[in-house]
């Protein structure tokens, strides 16, 4: 899942893909790097990030995910928290919606979902938009995240929405202490056991965790650290990656499922 953020404040690519020209040849290139998914935002999450509206967030990704569905054959995912964002989005050519807060923000977000049959992510997060990433760690990280993946399936179930539909992300760096994100990676496979029938995706590209554990790398200069975290999630089982470094991303995941099937092969033998 390749990131294409069409906002001015991102925390790694703000205002690089600010105008629908950039926009398009940013797509381009995540396309032909190998990405399976574009997933198009407009409204930062990053910390300290303010809130838009909803129709400024309408008039940044309608247009793009107009453009990008007219002239590229790759799947369009719809990064935002706000229902009626991700209806003008479907309408426009989107068909996933991803969700960093598990519908706590916006349930409706759900009805979208089932309405349209489009693809849903649920991340579990905590705290209110403003909060995101000033919550005091939980306890047992791993409890609460599969706490709160059964909320959240169990609602999008309720509003309409089927197993089938549904990915889901743990939600790296949102509220989490590094140890906290560290642990999710390492452990990851016993939340892909607890809930096989959803796909897990894994969203670590150059977030702080990567360079707190680095001493102190900036966003850009995350990308060596970004991988190791891409190769530990997919031996782990995670089935989506969201990323901002294609074309290394990729040639990492063959590596990993190279060595997994050498696994595979030497039990089937």
């Amino acid at each position: 899942m390749g990131i294409l953020n069409v906002t001015p404040d991102s925390f790694s690519d703000g205002g690089l893909a600010f105008t629908l020209d950039d926009a398009l040849r940013r797509a381009e290139q995540i396309a032909n790097e190998g990405a399976d998914i574009i997933d198009i935002g407009g409204e930062s999450t990053r910390p300290g990030s303010e809130r838009v509206s909803v129709e400024e967030e309408i008039t940044r990704v309608v247009p793009v995910i107009e453009e990008i569905s007219r002239r590229f054959d790759i799947p369009i995912s719809i990064d935002t928290t706000k229902s009626e964002v991700a209806s003008a989005a479907v309408r426009a050519g989107a068909e996933i919606i991803n969700d960093i807060s598990g519908l706590r923000f916006d349930e409706k977000i759900a009805a979208v979902a089932a309405r349209h049959g489009t693809g849903l992510v649920l991340m579990h997060s905590l705290g209110d938009f403003e909060t995101l990433h000033a919550q005091e760690p939980v306890p047992d990280i791993m409890a609460a995240v599969a706490e709160d993946f059964r909320r959240s399936t169990t609602l999008a179930i309720k509003l309409g929405v089927s197993s089938e539909q549904i990915a889901l992300d743990v939600g790296i760096g949102f509220g989490k202490a590094v140890e906290q994100n560290l642990e999710l990676l390492a452990k990851l496979d016993e939340l892909v056991h607890e809930f096989p029938q959803y796909p897990m995706l894994v969203g670590t590209s150059r977030k702080s965790f990567i360079g707190k554990t680095l001493s102190g790398e900036p966003s850009n200069d995350r990308v060596s650290g970004s991988l190791a975290t891409v190769a530990i999630a997919v031996w782990n089982g995670a089935k989506i990656l969201r990323v901002h470094d294609l074309k290394e991303t990729v040639a990492a995941v063959k590596i990993a499922e190279a060595i997994r099937a050498t696994i595979r092969r030497g039990v089937n033998s």
